[in-house]
Formats: structure tokens, sequence, C-alpha cells
């Protein structure tokens, strides 16, 4: 299942797609979102198994939202029993997913450990920061710094592979491997838009952070809304397809309506 290539500002046409699914049921939004996040921070939070744990339910927890913005696309109702559609439906591909993001970060992070990160941390924490342990310092400062930088790298890639798995996995009915790499080819073919609709949120997002990060309440749904749209937006569904073939056999071409509904 290969993703589309689409123009620049389809990053704004997502950003309104979203907030006319937010808008269609606000306060439920608010809620299921608030759950999520208290949850999966709460599940973080237990010594040990926590940060592993949040990890492998993620997906999952994503694919419950991404339930619930097919179910308002497709003219049906948000339900608080969305939040929960992921672990009810193609759970174990989705822990699956999650497991696979959790052993991959770990990876990094040994790649990082050992390009430099290890010989860092040893000196920090032995106290040998004297004038003659400058040059190992350097030294070890500049392998840190390379650490940083193929660790940055591989996780960006490792964000690109897992931003529509999850999608993919659901309604593509993908295996997880195959999902990621059909995200990760999504995400460089469509570089530029989601760039821009990454730059579009900015404002949105410290205008959010006031007061009191109150905005978030708002801005945090319409990012998971948005989400579900760039994904059918370069995934079509069947019926996205038939209401293309149909746009030009009349010579239109399909975009998005004054209300951002594909």
């Amino acid at each position: 299942m290969e993703a589309r290539k689409v123009h620049a500002m389809h990053g704004w046409m997502w950003i309104k797609h979203g907030y006319w699914l937010f808008k269609k049921n606000p306060l439920l939004w608010m809620v299921l979102t608030a759950i999520g996040v208290v949850g999966i921070f709460g599940i973080a939070a237990i010594p040990l198994v926590g940060d592993p744990l949040s990890t492998l339910l993620f997906p999952a927890l994503l694919a419950g939202y991404m339930f619930g913005c097919h179910a308002l696309a497709q003219g049906e109702e948000l339900e608080l029993a969305h939040l929960l559609a992921g672990f009810q439906q193609h759970a174990q591909k989705l822990v699956t997913l999650g497991g696979i993001n959790l052993v991959a970060q770990l990876l990094i992070l040994g790649v990082m450990m050992l390009t430099g990160g290890a010989t860092l941390v040893s000196i920090m924490m032995s106290g040998q920061t004297g004038t003659e342990d400058q040059a190992v310092l350097m030294q070890a400062m500049t392998g840190a710094t390379l650490a940083i930088f193929i660790g940055a790298t591989l996780f960006t890639v490792l964000l690109m592979a897992m931003q529509f798995a999850p999608m993919l996995v659901i309604f593509g009915k993908m295996a997880p491997i195959p999902a990621m790499k059909a995200s990760l080819r999504a995400f460089l073919r469509n570089m530029i838009p989601l760039t821009v609709y990454g730059f579009l949120l900015l404002p949105f997002a410290i205008l959010a952070s006031l007061p009191m990060m109150l905005g978030w309440l708002v801005l945090l749904p319409v990012i998971i809304t948005s989400l579900y749209a760039i994904y059918r937006d370069l995934f079509p569904m069947e019926e996205d397809i038939a209401t293309a073939a149909e746009g030009s056999e009349e010579g239109k071409v399909v975009t998005p309506d004054e209300e951002g509904h594909f």
C-alpha cells in the first residue's frame, strides 16, 4: 500500500479537516484526549515497567482515536468506547508494533552509547575535569556530539516509520513491519506538506500554552484528528477512490471542501 504525493498546501487542509472533526463533538474529544494522556503518563510513572509498558500500549491507544475519527467521517457518533477500540480490534498487531518501537528505541540508545555517550557519562560521573583531563574531555564531548546527531537522526526515522503505522494496521490490514515501511515511504514522499503542517501548528502551540497550557485541551485533540486527515489524504480508502473516480469522470479534481472534509 503506497502513499500518494500531495501539494504543500495540504498541510493547512489537514488542520482544517482535523478541526472539522473536532467540532463534531468537542467536549467528548477533550474528555477522550485527557483520559488517554492521563492514562499513558500514569502507566509511564510505574517504576521499572512503566516506560516500556506505555510504549507497548500507545499504538493501540492511538488506534482507538483513529476509530473515533473514522466513525465521525462516516457520519456516525463519537463514543467513549472508541478509546478502547484499539485494544479490542487488531490488538496483537498494535502491541507488536509498540514492541518493535520499544526495541528500536533501545537499539538506538545502545548505538548512542557506543558512539561516545558512555565515555562522556563516565567522565562526568568520575569528576575528572581537571586541566590534565581537558583533552580527554574534549574528545569525549566530540564523541557525545556525534552520538546525539546519530541518535536524533535514527529517532527521526523511527518516528516517521511509526507515524502512520497504526492506521495502516487497522485500516490497511497490514502487518506491523510492512506498515512501518509504508509509513516511512509516505513521510519521505510528502516531506514538504508535512513540514508545512508542522510549521503551521507552531503558532497554535504557542497560543495553546498561554495561560497554563489550557489551550492544549483543544489543540491536542485537533492534532489527533488532523493525523487521521493526513492518513486519509495520503492513503485513500475505497470510498475515497470511488469518489475520486467519479470526480475524474466529471472532469473535476477531488479536494477537501470548505470545511476541510475530503
